[in-house]
């Protein structure tokens, strides 16, 4: 027993500092303070109507119609039953945000090395080279937490993996099982996308050793478990896959069924993302030096650069009071590389970088060949537009790849595995193995490669002309002595940080030397790389994410406040729709059922008919949705409430259909139809057996009762009629009654519900009671039974072998 203890308290103690390092890096959030994310201010709106419904009555809707006219909840935070693997994921983020984000990257990467057989004071080296790695603080600070999340378990994922073919079969199944599963439980496909790439290529990397050992038997075995896994990790998460993948065919990230644009023009056919939109964001080849030298291509568009600056001078010339042009010269556009907005450069650190070198003269066998193919497919992917060859065939050939954009992000890759390459550096220049001449001949291969660089790019820094894509506006704006300062300030900062990569290298090479040299002791060492790489890579992340960006909690709680056109639309207490044209975003999300919204993934059918004609105001589209309040801005600048007086109500009977036999016929049609007689009908969707209804004057439907996911009506008509509702069409999940028995509706208006009603007074009914949410918690409770089994049967197996 006291052998167990000495054995796992190095382990401990070294968890309780990732918990210090994480708040101590984040430290506000000790005094209840929150870090201002953008993205999640826009999360908070558009979730706001699902999280009040649930406070106030205890269950969960997975419909709002707070945004985009009413979509799903399934990408929106929506809570399942029997989601036990989110229960976990809960418990391990035990800190308050974002250190347990922080405290995730680092403790995955630890547990990774130490399953490579790595000394756990070099895996607290490599924990700390991957969690202060530029590109992870940032999307913290700017609120992609649900990429913050799925990169932070895949170390996790490649642990039981790795296991597995360590021939550690029990706990490699249920470490990756797990793992698996809370990669999932993140929510961001796009990154568990990414992690397949890396997985796959460290298959290859087993396959062909085991080829060479002769040791396929192993190694199929192996994968057939890690399949096995695989399905039980989707089985834990099977509501929220079922429910995506329903959700995804009906959504922006599916296919669109016209084929002509807004003007009229054709539209390229595609069964994802156009392609421009997936390259927006394509990483320069230039800028590949971003990851050792960190403003090498000026940092973001947004850099502080001082009151000692060319641009704070210049400001001060163009009028600017001294506090003024400070003010401005914190947010100087020093970015130059070819990307439309960045935030900040996904620096891996010159320390880090430099022992990845050493690392490639020294590291050898399929470990080396893994990381070093991850890197280099990763950094080719991520220039997007600018290796067109390679990207396109990944659009055009490989599977699920044109469903994601900002092909940049792809670099997660190369983050993970660069610093696993490092930390193995370290451990080939502690072992014994290896002759200390070869050590020596790394050592000065690697300085001269990375050294070198960085004297290079300083002798030969003015043949840089550091112009950037956006100069022209600012040129217009300031004129071209503006930007002749923003120049200057661009080459002295790059000047400043490629010194400073070079005087990081230095004291790296000089360390090994000295060690080599039998002059530094191995905890010396150590000691100095993680001063150095702390160093290195946290002063860059305070330059990005530090105190500043922290708020009160009501700020973020709460980012929202009511204008006066809020305060005016929320005294009326009907059901209707807003549009605010004053602002995008999630802002009328948070106070109003709205037609402004915030997400990646709207529904299809919603975002054509906004592209064609809510984003042009056309009032006759807008009346279909019972957009009674339009949010505008007078000429003094004043924000008010338009009235919409022929806002058509929450639903009404029409009189005559219009047939067509496309989708573009039927969008079209919208234009200048008489929209509260005639309803559009795809005749090759729907059957509708009488074509036309006699509405008299008695006749009406009014709601009388409304929640997210439940709407009833009354209808009075002593004619057989059809009511067109002003509620959006979803094929699965909405349930039509009619006193009592089950009814159907169908789509009508291109985007709208609308059904048949014989004559007479009916209640009317729409439920959102989505299958797929109950057929996926079925399962999700059974596979929870069955890993909680598996993981006592492991556990005890395991013990007893012992």
């Amino acid at each position: 027993m006291q052998f167990s203890i000495k054995k796992i308290l190095p382990h401990i103690l070294v968890l309780v500092g990732f918990v210090i390092i994480s708040l101590a890096y984040f430290s506000p959030v000790l005094s209840g303070k929150q870090i201002f994310q953008s993205d999640i201010m826009q999360y908070i709106g558009m979730s706001k109507q699902q999280n009040d419904f649930r406070e106030a009555t205890g269950e969960e809707t997975y419909w709002t119609n707070s945004a985009f006219g009413g979509m799903p909840t399934y990408q929106l935070g929506a809570k399942y039953p029997h989601n036990y693997i989110k229960s976990l994921d809960l418990t391990l983020r035990f800190l308050p945000r974002p250190a347990d984000y922080l405290f995730l990257y680092l403790v995955g990467f630890y547990v990774l090395l130490l399953v490579l057989k790595v000394d756990y004071k070099l895996a607290v080296l490599g924990s700390l080279a991957f969690g202060f790695s530029t590109y992870l603080i940032i999307i913290l600070g700017v609120g992609h937490n649900s990429k913050a999340h799925a990169i932070a378990y895949m170390p996790l994922v490649l642990s039981g993996i790795i296991l597995t073919f360590q021939k550690r079969y029990i706990i490699g199944f249920l470490l990756t099982t797990i793992a698996m599963g809370l990669e999932i439980v993140a929510n961001h496909f796009q990154m568990t996308y990414y992690l397949m790439f890396l997985i796959l290529i460290l298959g290859i990397a087993y396959l062909v050793d085991a080829y060479k050992k002769n040791l396929l038997p192993h190694y199929f075995k192996s994968v057939g478990i890690l399949l096995g896994a695989v399905v039980l990790a989707v089985a834990l998460n099977a509501t929220n896959i079922l429910a995506t993948q329903e959700y995804v065919k009906e959504s922006t990230r599916g296919k669109s069924e016209l084929t002509i644009n807004p003007d009229g023009t054709q539209k390229t056919a595609s069964t994802g993302l156009e392609k421009d939109y997936i390259t927006e964001y394509s990483y320069g080849i230039l800028e590949t030096f971003n990851l050792f030298i960190p403003r090498f291509m000026g940092g973001g568009n947004g850099e502080d650069v001082g009151t000692d600056s060319a641009t704070y001078e210049v400001f001060r010339k163009l009028g600017a009071t001294t506090s003024q042009a400070a003010e401005e010269s914190k947010r100087a556009p020093m970015y130059w590389g070819e990307q439309p907005i960045v935030e900040a450069p996904a620096y891996v650190g010159a320390v880090v970088l430099f022992l990845f070198v050493f690392a490639l003269f020294l590291v050898k066998g399929r470990l080396k060949w893994w990381l070093v193919g991850g890197t280099i497919f990763s950094l080719l992917l991520s220039y997007g537009k600018n290796l067109g060859f390679l990207t396109d065939f990944f659009i055009d050939y490989v599977p699920l790849y044109n469903k994601f954009r900002a092909v940049t992000s792809i670099q997660v890759i190369l983050e993970l595995c660069v610093p696993i390459l490092a930390v193995f550096g370290l451990v080939k220049l502690f072992n014994d193995f290896d002759k200390k001449e070869e050590k020596l001949t790394a050592l000065k291969y690697s300085a001269i490669i990375t050294g070198g660089l960085a004297i290079l790019f300083l002798a030969f820094k003015s043949s840089f002309d550091f112009a950037g894509v956006n100069d022209g506006f600012y040129r217009q704006s300031y004129g071209q002595e503006f930007i002749d300062a923003v120049k200057a300030d661009r080459k002295s900062i790059f000047t400043a940080d490629t010194l400073r990569t070079l005087v990081l290298v230095m004291l790296s090479a000089g360390t090994i030397y000295l060690f080599l040299k039998d002059k530094l002791k191995q905890q010396w060492v150590i000691i100095a790389f993680g001063a150095l790489i702390l160093f290195d890579l946290a002063c860059v992340d305070k330059r990005y994410v530090n105190n500043d960006d922290f708020v009160s909690s009501i700020q973020v709680n709460k980012p929202y406040q009511a204008n006066e056109a809020d305060k005016a639309i929320l005294s009326d207490t009907s059901n209707f729709r807003v549009f605010d044209i004053t602002s995008s975003g999630a802002k009328a999300s948070y106070f109003h059922n709205s037609l402004n919204g915030y997400h990646a993934a709207k529904l299809q059918r919603y975002q054509d008919v906004f592209d064609f004609y809510i984003s042009a105001n056309n009032i006759n589209v807008l009346n279909m949705f019972n957009t009674k309040y339009i949010i505008a801005q007078d000429e003094q600048g004043n924000v008010f409430p338009y009235n919409n007086p022929d806002a058509n109500g929450n639903a009404w009977f029409i009189k005559d259909f219009k047939f067509v036999d496309s989708a573009n016929e039927e969008i079209k049609a919208l234009d200048s139809l008489d929209n509260k007689n005639v309803a559009v009908i795809n005749k090759n969707d729907f059957k509708i057996e009488t074509s036309n209804f006699e509405v008299d004057s008695t006749a009406s439907i009014a709601l009388l009762e409304h929640k997210p996911n439940y709407l009833k009506y009354k209808s009075v008509n002593k004619n057989n009629g059809f009511a067109v509702f002003s509620e959006v069409y979803y094929p699965k999940g909405w349930k039509t009654i009619i006193n009592g028995k089950e009814a159907s509706h169908i789509r009508v208006n291109y985007v709208l519900r609308g059904m048949e009603i014989p004559a007479g007074n009916h209640t009317i009914e729409f439920k959102f009671e989505p299958e797929v949410v109950q057929t996926g918690s079925s399962i999700a409770l059974a596979s929870s039974i069955l890993v909680g089994l598996l993981l006592l049967g492991g556990l005890f197996y395991e013990f007893r072998k012992k």
